[in-house]
């Protein structure tokens, strides 16, 4: 039986992560956030869990708090192999390597593996998978990070790309941006 959603954000705690801060509110209140606004997207509770566990790794850009890779184990364990491996990308993927695949509409999608410098080579549905995972990651905490410029060219590009509630969102997000 996979853990509950409670067992899920008590690993937090365990592992530490309970107490780091994240665009002035706690890690764990973003990914519990980006969690919901997958769901809200339409996706399933197998993969909204990514969203609990997205920046588990560390990002390029978020360096809060970093799960070393040899626990990758455990997060498999958890949420399964392909949602683990799509965490693990999110985590791991050079964003220059990444937004210049966004545009592209040919699979293969190769991007750059920023810890071990080696191509990450993704077919159409999980580089789509992927997409949305970081854009939903972004609109959770773009208007409290108040850098709206930060890709933006690149986050537009993934909203069009996959359209529907991912652009609407994007849309109704990026229009609470102040004047």
């Amino acid at each position: 039986m996979p853990p509950t959603f409670k067992e899920l954000t008590a690993f937090f705690g365990e592992v530490g992560a309970d107490k780091v801060g994240h665009t002035n509110k706690s890690y764990v209140a973003h990914a519990i956030g980006v969690y919901t606004d997958l769901k809200e997207w339409g996706f399933d509770e197998e993969f909204a869990r990514i969203g609990l566990f997205h920046s588990i790794y560390g990002t390029q850009l978020f360096q809060g708090f970093t799960l070393p890779l040899e626990r990758r184990g455990d997060i498999r364990r958890m949420i399964g192999d392909h949602p683990e491996f799509l965490v693990y990308v999110n985590c791991a993927m050079d964003r220059d390597s990444f937004d210049a695949q966004v545009p592209c509409r040919d699979a293969p999608y190769p991007i750059i593996d920023r810890f071990t410098k080696e191509q990450i080579i993704l077919d159409e549905k999980t580089f789509d998978e992927l997409v949305s995972i970081h854009l939903c990651d972004w609109l959770e905490q773009v208007e409290r990070s108040e850098m709206w410029d930060y890709r933006r060219d690149a986050f537009h590009a993934m909203a069009q790309r996959l359209g529907g509630i991912a652009a609407e969102s994007y849309e109704k997000t990026f229009a609470r941006e102040p004047a």
